[in-house]
């Protein structure tokens, strides 16, 4: 990780522990990245509940409380469900706050409507609940877009906490 990368980690680590709250996390397309760098910030078990990888449809739906029919509609890969991977890891993993990711990282698996570099995530905290949908550039590597999507979503949490 680099410095830019844990000045983040370490603002959003700090602002959480400042309002005495705390963090889970739904990973898909980045398969753990974000839990990564988050745990590696000393002291963040004060505020970091934890994370589902829900890589595969079934976990999002078992686990995170996806329903099925939301997966058939949309598909993995939307705003929709972003948002219940978020509610879901907030409930499961009883925090304040919890970011989702899910997304098209490549270099297989995009279509028209969804090409690769698609990727949503979801904001849920105390009165929030938002998601978001952006398109990388799919000419970047898998791990460029994993990288990315996880620096995005911790952007996205910290506009929240600063606010």
């Amino acid at each position: 990780m680099d410095e830019v990368k844990e000045i983040q980690v370490t603002q959003v680590v700090n602002a959480l522990k400042s309002r005495g709250q705390t963090l889970a996390l739904a990973e898909s397309c980045t398969g753990g990245l974000l839990s990564s760098w988050i745990t590696r910030i000393p002291g963040v078990s004060e505020v970091f509940k934890g994370a589902v990888v829900s890589y595969a449809g079934e976990v999002k739906q078992n686990i995170l409380g996806v329903p099925e029919e939301l997966l058939k509609l949309h598909g993995e890969v939307s705003p929709l469900v972003a948002e219940k991977m978020a509610q879901g890891a907030r409930r499961v993993l009883l925090s304040d706050w919890s970011i989702s990711i899910t997304g098209i990282a490549g270099p297989t698996g995009g279509s028209d409507e969804k090409p690769i570099g698609t990727v949503c995530f979801a904001v849920v905290g105390p009165d929030i609940e938002k998601s978001y949908r952006n398109n990388f550039d799919p000419r970047l590597s898998r791990e460029e877009i994993q990288e990315q999507a996880s620096v995005f979503a911790l952007n996205l949490l910290l506009e929240f906490l600063k606010s």
